[in-house]
């Protein structure tokens, strides 16, 4: 069973989303999609600086198994992003929650609450 940690909301698209302030929030993908995924062997990140929209693509993971979409769970700029993860996209699959975490979105109003799912709801859709 996938590590789904209760702190964390998540997407039906299988990201997560952790609130670091009052406007900022680190991204990455979860548990469940870095298993499915398998080995990781690239990423391309969002560009920093760039505007991003919910549920719209931001980036892609690769692996050995297949191509994937990563999806914006909320609509913001992205204000830093994993570079660690340029040179060693495999941190993903050793610690999804943790070094693998991809970017951090910085947002102008707090309309996502919404729109993301609960730990246990996202254990509900990959269950």
């Amino acid at each position: 069973m996938s590590s789904v940690p209760a702190e964390l909301k998540y997407t039906k698209e299988h990201e997560w989303i952790q609130e670091i302030s009052a406007t900022k929030f680190r991204i990455g993908i979860t548990d469940y999609a870095q298993s499915a995924l398998g080995d990781i062997v690239y990423i391309q990140l969002p560009k920093n600086g760039s505007s991003v929209n919910a549920n719209s693509v931001c980036g892609e993971v690769e692996s050995t198994k297949s191509v994937s979409e990563i999806y914006a769970p909320i609509t913001g700029k992205v204000v830093l992003v994993n570079e660690k993860l340029e040179s060693n996209p495999e941190i993903i699959n050793a610690d999804p929650y943790g070094a693998g975490w991809i970017a951090e979105i910085e947002i102008s109003t707090d309309s996502l609450q919404e729109v993301l799912l609960s730990a246990q709801e996202y254990q509900t859709l990959t269950a």
